[in-house]
């Protein structure tokens, strides 16, 4: 198996066009690293640690999750790709509903070189609000700034902050193009797998220091493995679906006349809906920091991770953003019209609108399956660190609580199993999502010039199928 595994590495390096785009990628990687590393002057490190010290385990920890750890010590991306992702999720709503965005997205290649320019446009914008909202942030902290917070201070930190924003959206630009992978998620995926070294060394000194924790560690271990592969198995669950192309004659050959599949992934939208969700429930926890208004410290509270009512807004997140992002990169209508043009026809479905019913009828239950795979993911290490607080539930909540926790078995529902999971659900779908698309892509490169891959019988498949 190693013999087969260093023999893949070899062959990536002996493709020279591969071997350029591997080494362009890990040089973006590395600068974006080197970045990371640049503080935004003007800001006392101490007293910034002593701030994050109290916003442990806050909702604001989603977002220095996608600015890859930059949030923490504020440095020049402290923003991350977070305004990109906003500025995403606005164009792609705004698509359903203007008709000028709806046209823009019709016309092809240039539409969406359209549409992108736009969302830099209003990626620029949000990264000056938000870098002016985390300034006058870090002003109304004591000691935190060392000039008190003048004018200055929040100019700089509104040209710096913006301008790696805009920084960080050009490098995944350019992996994009002339790297491997997706630019964007190879930087989120880079921020969250180099924390690695540091949680490995946090287990193993909780296992030293308290024998009695090591059976804990070891359980945790096991249940993010656990975890992983139903990631991977999920990930690679596909429903095929049966076409055939009807035999016709072009020229003095007859074409056509096989049988074919077409692969729809039980997960298309990938974790694109866990990171729109993700990105807008930082919004009222972020205010709350931000803002001292009794109403949005009020809402602020009830947004927190375990609230019944941040569950459900967030489940529900996760169910819209997946449908919306499938209806808009498999349009059943386009799909079956295409197949009409090229003679292909699901057997038993006439072509044209009863085939495009058909695969809308098959999308919408893979969709469901899918959604609702994402959700529990992201759930399911919530429940292991603080459980749901079912007595915040008007009515039954005081009645359900007392129910739960008169009974060993269930006790641990409204108060947690007391773990330290140290990778959320939103992590491994990332880490373990872009990985399997940065390998697939790997893979087919190498098969398409006739050379063994990682895997000779089963093919690692990415999200794109």
């Amino acid at each position: 198996m190693f013999d087969q595994i260093f023999n893949s590495f070899r062959n990536v390096f002996s493709v020279p066009d591969l071997r350029k785009r591997i080494l362009f990628t890990l040089g973006m990687l590395l600068v974006y690293r080197i970045g990371s590393h640049i503080r935004t002057p003007g800001i006392n490190p101490d007293k910034l640690s002593e701030l994050w010290r109290e916003l442990q385990g806050s909702l604001v920890g989603v977002l220095d999750l996608f600015s890859g750890g930059n949030f923490r010590v504020v440095s020049i991306f402290a923003l991350g790709i977070t305004p990109y992702i906003t500025s995403s999720i606005i164009l792609q709503l705004m698509t359903v509903v203007w008709p000028y965005l709806k046209k823009l997205s019709e016309e092809g290649e240039l539409g969406r070189r359209k549409i992108n320019q736009y969302t830099r446009y209003l990626t620029i914008v949000l990264s000056l609000v938000q870098s002016f909202t985390i300034a006058m942030w870090l002003k109304g902290r004591p000691g935190l700034v060392y000039d008190g917070g003048s004018v200055w201070f929040i100019l700089g930190t509104m040209l710096t902050l913006s301008t790696g924003t805009a920084f960080i959206m050009w490098l995944g630009e350019q992996i994009t193009e002339r790297g491997i992978g997706n630019g964007i998620s190879l930087l989120i995926f880079a921020g969250i797998v180099l924390r690695l070294p540091s949680i490995m060394q946090q287990l193993a000194e909780r296992a030293k220091s308290d024998p009695t924790s090591a059976l804990s560690v070891v359980v945790l271990i096991g249940a993010m493995v656990l975890i992983v592969a139903g990631v991977v198995f999920m990930e690679r669950g596909q429903r095929r679906v049966s076409i055939h192309f009807a035999r016709r004659q072009v020229g003095k050959q007859q074409v056509g006349g096989q049988a074919t599949y077409m692969p729809l992934k039980v997960n298309m939208a990938g974790v694109i809906p866990v990171i729109f969700a993700s990105s807008i429930l930082t919004f009222p926890q972020t205010l709350g920091q931000f803002l001292h208004y009794d109403w949005v410290q009020k809402a602020s509270q009830m947004m927190r991770s375990g609230h019944p009512l941040y569950d459900l807004i967030f489940v529900s997140a996760i169910f819209f953003f997946t449908f919306f992002y499938v209806s808009v990169i498999f349009n059943t209508d386009e799909v079956s019209e295409n197949l009409r043009k090229q003679g292909g026809f699901v057997p038993g479905i006439r072509p044209g609108k009863k085939t495009a019913d058909y695969l809308n009828t098959i999308l919408t239950r893979l969709t469901i399956v899918g959604a609702l795979y994402l959700a529990v993911i992201c759930i399911i290490p919530q429940f292991v660190i603080t459980g749901i607080e079912v007595q915040e539930i008007p009515f039954i909540g005081e009645k359900l609580y007392a129910l739960l926790t008169s009974n060993p078995v269930t006790g641990w529902i409204p108060k947690g199993m007391g773990f330290s999971f140290y990778f959320g659900g939103t992590s491994l779908l990332i880490v373990v999502g872009v990985a399997m698309d940065t390998v697939s892509q790997i893979e087919s490169q190498l098969i398409m010039r006739n050379y063994e891959g990682f895997l000779k019988k089963n093919r690692v498949r990415g999200r794109r199928g």
